[in-house]
């Protein structure tokens, strides 16, 4: 594979850049929310699991 040079490089960097479509700040925003939720059902789930498995362990370890 040839090598280019940096000035190339960087031509190519900026053309590819060009052609990205970039979020708006509302999408972004809607997104973050989301995220945010998300994390918040899974961390509820983890932790409710975590209490089931803890108790049962706990049953078949007698204590």
């Amino acid at each position: 594979m040839a090598k280019t040079n940096p000035r190339e490089f960087i031509d190519q960097v900026r053309a590819e850049t060009s052609k990205v479509t970039w979020p708006t700040r509302k999408e972004t925003g809607v997104t973050t929310i989301m995220v945010m939720i998300m994390v918040f059902f899974a961390a509820l789930f983890f932790l409710g699991a975590d209490t089931v498995l803890s108790w049962i362990v706990g049953l078949v370890l007698g204590r």
